[in-house]
């Protein structure tokens, strides 16, 4: 499906999650970098229609993959514990673990995080067999500011302004790329050495070396780092070896083998119109 500038966020991947109402919060100018529409992350979220459970994620990053004319979002939701949904006492299980659900593509990828290698970390279903069809409450940016010097990103650190990243990769052999976009977390900042270093996650980091059926199996939790334009480093969860006294105990998943990639990035402030 083509994607036009005015339509990437209505289109594709949002369009077909929707019921009974449009895609996001439509300003009278949302902010756009390269054609892309920012994100308020402060405020958006995916609401579920399903009766038995309506939960309400909140959106924690976007990554967008591109396939030539092709653009699928996804949406990385913030984090909860598995729970006794609805039960009278003992909500929170014993035994249990990190949850974690990304939309998109007309499913979910759900992680989830036990004390121990869990062979059903990762689990992919469509929509409707989870808690309905989705309906996407995404507020768009009104002001953005691209900060393109280190005095800009020094002062906007100071003020408090929310800043959302961007990150741009590319496979030459695949063709793929991506945008991974997400509210900066942790932001440092160097007055002698005039440095600033972006460190933040979770983030859903695409797997670009071949193309995945369901397109959302590309995925994977991942943190970025950078402090330049022209790179970024990764650390993906994936297991991890347990080490004592140089004696592997057990695996768990953990963020661990951290590599870096060519690609471009920017920061962006989101204020107030």
């Amino acid at each position: 499906m083509n994607h036009t500038r005015r339509t990437f966020l209505a289109s594709g991947l949002a369009a077909a999650c929707v019921v009974g109402g449009s895609a996001s919060s439509i300003a009278d100018e949302p902010a756009q970098i390269d054609g892309l529409i920012v994100l308020d992350y402060g405020r958006s979220f995916i609401c579920n229609t399903a009766d038995f459970n309506r939960v309400r994620f909140w959106v924690e990053s976007r990554t967008v993959l591109i396939d030539g004319e092709t653009r699928t979002e996804f949406y990385q939701c913030g984090s909860c514990k598995s729970e006794n949904t609805f039960g009278e006492k003992d909500l929170f299980y014993a035994d249990n673990y990190d949850f974690l659900p990304i939309l998109g593509d007309g499913h979910w990828l759900v992680f989830r995080r036990t004390a121990r290698l869990n062979p059903n970390y990762r689990g992919i279903k469509k929509v409707e067999e989870v808690w309905g069809p989705p309906l996407l409450k995404l507020r768009e940016a009104k002001k953005v500011t691209v900060l393109d010097t280190w005095e800009k990103i020094r002062d906007v650190t100071a003020a408090a302004v929310p800043i959302v990243s961007r990150t741009e990769l590319a496979d030459e052999q695949s063709g793929l790329k991506a945008i991974i976009e997400a509210p900066v977390k942790t932001l440092n900042i160097s007055i002698p050495k005039q440095m600033y270093q972006v460190d933040t996650g979770p983030i859903a980091y695409p797997d670009l070396s071949q193309r995945f059926e369901p397109r959302v199996d590309c995925l994977r939790l991942a943190f970025v780092a950078f402090n330049a334009p022209n790179f970024a480093d990764f650390i993906v969860e994936q297991p991890t070896a347990v080490v004592e006294d140089e004696v592997e105990k057990c695996q768990i998943h953990h963020y661990s083998k951290p590599f870096s990639k060519p690609a471009k990035n920017s920061l962006l402030a989101v204020e107030d119109a």
